[in-house]
């Protein structure tokens, strides 16, 4: 076999097996990286919902968590004004009473158990994580190289995969200088 289908083949291997080693790694920090990406409109940590209750002027805080379907959630209360009543509960939720129209704000907030854990990769979560991703970048660029090199003629290198290759060097660098 000739030195260069040699060489070729070696890369398609190299690339092919790296590709399904981390191939699940990659669609974790693509899915993770989408979330956080829109995290201005979307928190992908915790789902947090409000909920408005018609609360009875006579009631107590007990009463009024009852009818919220909060009963033994307090944690504590304050009034961050005259008219304002604020109930922390259990689970990072909180009711907030207006005194004058007695309208209560139940905010629930539940952790997103699959989404909520993959985001916080992005965040480097110990010191094992941040081995795990610098073989994974390293793994990344082996995968490009080998992708590159094992493709001759005019689809490879030098020809029209030279062409997007660099295309995809010029959209980041876009975004950085504008």
């Amino acid at each position: 076999m000739e030195r260069g289908a040699q060489f070729r083949k070696w890369m398609r291997l190299i690339h092919r097996e790296l590709g399904y080693v981390f191939a699940g790694a990659l669609l974790v920090y693509a899915i993770s990286g989408i979330a956080l990406n829109h995290k201005a409109t979307f928190n992908s940590q915790y789902a947090i919902s409000r909920t408005e209750h018609s609360l009875p002027a006579d009631g107590s805080i007990d009463n009024w968590l009852a009818i919220c379907g909060m009963s033994g959630k307090q944690i504590q209360h304050y009034y961050p004004d005259s008219m304002t009543l604020k109930v922390f509960l259990k689970g990072n939720s909180s009711l907030t009473v207006d005194l004058n129209t007695h309208i209560g704000v139940l905010e629930q907030v539940k952790k997103r158990p699959v989404l909520g854990s993959l985001s916080k990769l992005h965040y480097n979560p110990g010191k094992a994580w941040t081995w795990f991703s610098d073989i994974f970048a390293g793994a990344l660029v082996i995968i490009v190289i080998s992708g590159l090199l094992m493709i001759k003629g005019k689809h490879g290198l030098w020809g029209i995969g030279g062409i997007e290759f660099l295309i995809g060097i010029i959209i980041p660098l876009i975004f950085i200088f504008l």
